[in-house]
């Protein structure tokens, strides 16, 4: 039996998952598999780790990244056996919630933002700019359905029928998980949560979306005692050019844009 003052402090996994959700991370940044996925593996590769923290900062994104990043935490949680923790600094909504709720528990500060279960699908029609400018639009296809919602044309109520369609099947998904992992902590009927609307932190433990108010190391230290080591796990560093010239493309532009929109639609 080791003596108590030999005893190692214990080590808590930290991942930061911070940013837009997106398959195409720019120079800006982004949040995807791809980029946290390498992270997430050394977080619950820890060696003496007792659990993994997750400090979440998103206005939301991709849903299929959402998921595909939820599920590779659940399946690292159940491989390791170690208990996660979601603490949600400006906010986790949207994708950022779904995310969220791969942890075991969610930790949110009073002034977070969380929910927005919802899904949405925003864009614009430029076919009386292009008419102003003596533009004529050609397209060609094969396949009746092959061009959607063409935004140099005029909307059409199929198109709209069909994405209004796609749009409730993805709210299906984001539904289901969020019931699958937390429907015994809810404390408010789903067509109350699932709206698309978001709360501040007390409200959201008030209705069951987050478990209590803290922050990382005050959770850690809750857990696991005042020595308790929170272990920060990073990404791949970006490259020297990325780092000293970020804005550099039209692609970086656009990412800057979407992230501005996102959190724009929280009031942040």
């Amino acid at each position: 039996m080791p003596l108590p003052f030999l005893a190692r402090p214990p080590r808590i996994a930290l991942v930061r998952l911070q940013g837009i959700i997106t398959p195409r991370p720019g120079f800006g940044g982004g949040v995807s598999l791809a980029t946290v996925a390498p992270a997430l593996d050394r977080a619950f590769a820890l060696k003496r780790a007792a659990a993994v923290f997750l400090v979440i900062n998103s206005p939301g994104g991709s849903p299929v990244q959402s998921s595909l990043i939820a599920g590779h935490i659940r399946r690292l949680a159940e491989e390791k056996r170690l208990p996660v923790i979601a603490c949600v600094e400006d906010a986790a909504a949207s994708g950022g919630y779904w995310i969220a709720c791969a942890a075991d528990e969610i930790v949110a500060d009073p002034a977070s933002i969380l929910g927005s279960i919802g899904v949405v699908s925003a864009g614009f029609g430029f076919e009386g700019a292009i008419a102003r400018l003596g533009i004529e639009r050609r397209m060609h296809t094969a396949g009746t359905e092959k061009s959607f919602l063409d935004p140099f044309g005029p909307e059409r109520p199929e198109d709209v029928a069909r994405l209004e369609a796609l749009l409730e099947q993805l709210h299906g998904e984001f539904r289901a998980w969020i019931l699958a992992r937390r429907q015994q902590r809810l404390k408010a009927p789903p067509e109350q949560l699932f709206t698309g609307r978001f709360w501040p932190g007390r409200q959201a433990v008030e209705l069951g979306l987050a478990d209590r108010l803290g922050d990382a190391l005050g959770e850690a230290r809750r857990r696991f005692g005042p020595k308790a080591r929170l272990v920060p796990i990073g990404g791949r560093r970006p490259s020297l050019l990325r780092r000293l010239l970020p804005g550099l493309s039209p692609e970086a532009l656009i990412a800057a844009a979407e992230e501005r929109a996102a959190w724009a639609r929280l009031g942040l």
